[in-house]
């Protein structure tokens, strides 16, 4: 018996891109994985041969959706959910294109996260929260999304404070990802940035090699969510795995 074959996953987003990754691989590791998409079609042949995969079709930034946390209360709680920025520079950005990273990455992780300290999850439950490694050094063509994910970091910074205080065994974990061209957020905004430096798609990515892939998104999140000595730390997270950050 697998470390993983008692142990229940929820995934908020997780029909494509890294969290379709990471998905995966809980579900390979053996967990039984609920997971959670406005449109889980793309996982449907997926769940069709394995048994121990549920899928839930609902909006993440919606409190109805919580139900299936309540529900359900998984051991591991993986947050890659949020929505593609508008890429453009700010002069041709509005208020409506700037905000929506704060009106979806943020709302969800506000919501999900206070409810995973209300209700509360169970001792030794690990919460791994999706921020982006813009966060760290903006992104000029994405509106309010670099300063969306900083908040989405803070956010778990906050929820591990308030678990300590209130002497809940909780573990939190931050992971940025680096830019990377193998999903479909990445990808556009891979060839915006390369149009603006004058440079093709493949010239921009080849100083981040090896990029960041689902695969290893799914990888790292195995890692922290069976790490037997968690340290709830922020991690910047390209193709060559884990990076923990001060």
């Amino acid at each position: 018996m697998s470390y993983w074959s008692d142990r229940k996953v929820l995934v908020v987003g997780a029909s494509r891109g890294l969290g379709r990754g990471v998905t995966e691989a809980f579900l390979t590791a053996g967990a039984t994985v609920t997971a959670l998409s406005r449109d889980t079609a793309p996982l449907a042949t997926l769940a069709e041969g394995h048994a121990n995969l549920s899928l839930v079709d609902a909006d993440a930034t919606d409190p109805a959706s919580l139900d299936v946390l309540r529900r359900n209360p998984p051991d591991v709680l993986a947050l890659v959910a949020g929505a593609s920025p508008e890429l453009r520079p700010l002069t041709e950005q509005t208020w409506e294109t700037f905000s929506t990273p704060w009106n979806t990455d943020v709302r969800i992780a506000f919501l999900w996260l206070r409810e995973v300290l209300r209700q509360p999850l169970g001792p030794g439950s690990r919460v791994i929260v999706t921020s982006s490694g813009a966060a760290l050094k903006g992104s000029v063509l994405s509106g309010g999304y670099a300063g969306g994910k900083a908040t989405v970091r803070f956010l778990a910074d906050y929820a591990a404070q308030e678990a300590a205080r209130a002497g809940l065994d909780i573990t939190f974990h931050t992971v940025l990802p680096q830019l990377t061209p193998e999903t479909g957020l990445g990808r556009a905004a891979v060839d915006a940035y390369a149009e603006r430096a004058g440079v093709t798609p493949e010239t921009f990515v080849e100083p981040m090699r090896p990029v960041l892939t689902p695969e290893a998104a799914g990888a790292a999140f195995l890692r922290l969510g069976g790490d037997p000595h968690p340290s709830g730390a922020a991690h910047l997270l390209s193709g060559a795995g884990l990076t923990r950050l001060p």
